[in-house]
């Protein structure tokens, strides 16, 4: 699986959870959520490092 399809897959589980519990007032969906934008986060960070050494290396 490539990176740009890890962050859609982690996109498309985030995106419901958000409209259920912005829109819905459900707060275990919001605790969802924040599981999902935490794994997003260090997803992010591991492309960010991976971008950085590419550049680095040529």
């Amino acid at each position: 699986m490539s990176r740009l399809d890890q962050v859609k897959a982690l996109m498309g589980e985030l995106e419901p959870e958000l409209d259920k519990f912005y829109g819905k007032g459900n707060k275990a969906a919001g605790t969802r959520a924040r599981k999902h934008l935490q794994e997003l986060k260090k997803l992010s960070q591991e492309i960010r490092l991976e971008i950085q050494d590419i550049k680095n290396r040529g």
